[in-house]
């Protein structure tokens, strides 16, 4: 199946490739890799090595071990484990509730047109829980802004568009933090919030990709606003601690 390695030890080397035959398809979601044993001899290396190229593609998230199971199986890297570390990652490159915002006023209207094109059904029942939860009286403010990043994901998963998912995770977690403090200093917050969820989702209903591109639209055009009246300047990075 593989070729040995040219140099050894070199477990960077042997997870490459491993990682081409997953990348390209030609080891498949929930096809088992061969045994140690087995790829110590294809890749013409000790086990030890092995063992460390395959840490690393389990680190990446491309390989798990099924419970009650020694051999490790190729898999997906979930939406949550990628948009965590993207998420991470921006933190540390110093990005801004302005930037966030921004990418926001970019992306999401352009989901919201998909979602309303593709109207998938899985995406569309998790549009209507969220927006019935995030209505519930006397919710708190932490779990309301679950409710409206559940919203966000549902549409996402309305689009059927395995990107916009992708994108729309990282957004969503450096969200969620000063929405949770915004949510609650702004009295009108959640009227607006849950008004813009019912014209989504009827938008996103009826196939209405306009009006639901400009109802997203407002809808971000209001989280802006929301910050500005909270007293969270734009410009201040999320890593950076918040009074809440």
């Amino acid at each position: 199946m593989f070729e040995p390695l040219a140099h050894a030890p070199a477990y960077q080397l042997l997870a490459q490739q491993i990682r081409d035959r997953i990348l390209s398809r030609q080891l498949r979601d929930g096809e088992a890799l061969p045994t140690e044993t087995d790829l110590a001899r294809q890749f013409a290396v000790n086990r030890s090595t092995v063992r460390e190229a395959l840490r690393d593609l389990q680190s990446s998230g491309l390989v798990t071990r099924r419970q009650g199971s020694k051999r490790l199986v190729v898999c997906r890297p979930s939406v949550a484990a990628v948009g965590g570390g993207v998420s991470e990652a921006m933190r540390l490159h110093g990005a801004r509730f302005a930037d966030v915002w921004e990418a926001l006023s970019a992306v999401q209207p352009a989901i919201a047109a998909a979602a309303a094109r593709n109207r998938s059904p899985a995406g569309l029942a998790g549009m209507a829980a969220a927006a019935e939860g995030f209505a519930v009286a006397g919710l708190p403010a932490v779990a309301a802004t679950a409710q409206v990043a559940a919203f966000f994901r549902a549409l996402g998963q309305a689009s059927a568009n395995p990107v916009f998912m992708m994108m729309n995770e990282p957004l969503m977690r450096l969200l969620e933090p000063s929405l949770a403090i915004m949510i609650d200093q702004v009295p009108q917050a959640r009227d607006r919030i849950a008004g813009a969820q019912r014209q989504l989702l009827n938008a996103v209903l009826k196939g209405d990709e306009p009006d639901a591109t400009a109802w997203m639209a407002r809808h971000i055009r209001d989280f802006g606003r929301g910050y500005e009246l909270a007293g969270i300047p734009l410009a201040t990075e999320i890593a950076a601690p918040m009074d809440g």
